[in-house]
């Protein structure tokens, strides 16, 4: 089950799971939408794939299976990933 991660790996900002703004790559490593097309120019810095929209779960889904309250973050941001 999609993790749904709370926020940004880059820049920290908060991707509540109605984020419209959150991209995930296929390993599931969150970003917002600025991180990802801007610093990161499409390419996730972990594993090199693409990035897509995250899907939002629905309101009543997220009481029995709720979005992970663990935050990822890696400690300079993305200035390495961008360097």
């Amino acid at each position: 089950m999609l993790q749904m991660r709370p926020n940004c790996e880059c820049c920290d900002k908060d991707l509540p799971p109605d984020a419209h703004d959150a991209l995930i790559c296929s390993f599931e490593c969150t970003f917002c939408a600025d991180c990802a097309t801007g610093v990161l120019k499409g390419r996730c810095p972990n594993c090199g794939g693409t990035f897509a929209p995250r899907p939002r779960r629905a309101a009543h889904l997220l009481v029995k299976y709720p979005a992970s309250t663990e935050r990822v973050r890696k400690p300079d941001g993305c200035a390495a990933a961008s360097a």
